[in-house]
């Protein structure tokens, strides 16, 4: 039976503590990565770091979480997010313990581009504590010029690739970003409408001290 069945009386929507604090915790690493830090700084990455761990601890939650916590409360479904968008156009309301059926398909939306961003970011500045070596050349000396223009572009050719590497990296972090942007703004709309429709529940139940 599943949490929205019909024949099941309303149920209170709520949220435990750890799904608020990484709610709040991933609204705040991208607030402030978007407007408080400047893209590629320490802070930032560190930020991005400090993300990633939080989005690993939901997505642990996930399994081991109470039962609106766990992913099979709401499992991504297409054909039952249909049915609740028919069932909105019908005027019907069912109450839902977890994520409504389009609610659950935009978390794993979320979700998924947090994941890109984090993995590519990482992939450019590297894992924590990891100093990217610089490759120091031995000088020695020689009377050949030719072999001295032939190290050196080996060097440049090198740089190249790493320049090419990482702006493809570059255009998949910005690309992922500004789709997050996308699916945060499309979250408050539903957050909004679904406020307007189902009462004051659905913000407070996500709100710090909100049983």
């Amino acid at each position: 039976m599943h949490d929205d069945d019909e024949t099941m009386p309303p149920a209170r929507r709520r949220w435990d503590p750890v799904v608020k604090l990484t709610h709040w915790a991933v609204v705040g690493a991208v607030l402030a990565n978007a407007l408080l830090t400047e893209e590629g700084s320490a802070t930032h990455v560190w930020i991005g770091y400090a993300l990633a761990a939080v989005l690993a601890l939901r997505l642990l939650w996930g399994f081991v979480g109470p039962a609106e916590a766990r992913f099979s409360a709401f499992l991504p479904n297409p054909a039952r997010a249909l049915a609740h968008v028919r069932e909105i156009r019908a005027g019907g309301h069912t109450r839902h313990a977890s994520h409504n059926p389009l609610g659950a398909l935009m978390v794993y939306a979320i979700w998924s581009c947090l994941g890109v961003v984090i993995a590519s970011g990482i992939a450019m500045a590297g894992l924590p504590g990891a100093v990217r070596a610089e490759r120091h050349e031995p000088a020695v000396a020689t009377a050949q010029v030719g072999g001295e223009r032939e190290e050196e572009g080996e060097k440049d050719g090198r740089k190249d690739r790493e320049g090419e590497e990482e702006g493809g990296l570059g255009e998949v972090h910005e690309a992922a970003v500004n789709l997050l942007y996308l699916l945060i703004v499309l979250h408050i709309a539903g957050v909004v409408f679904e406020t307007r429709r189902s009462g004051r529940d659905v913000v407070l139940a996500m709100l710090p001290g909100r049983g």
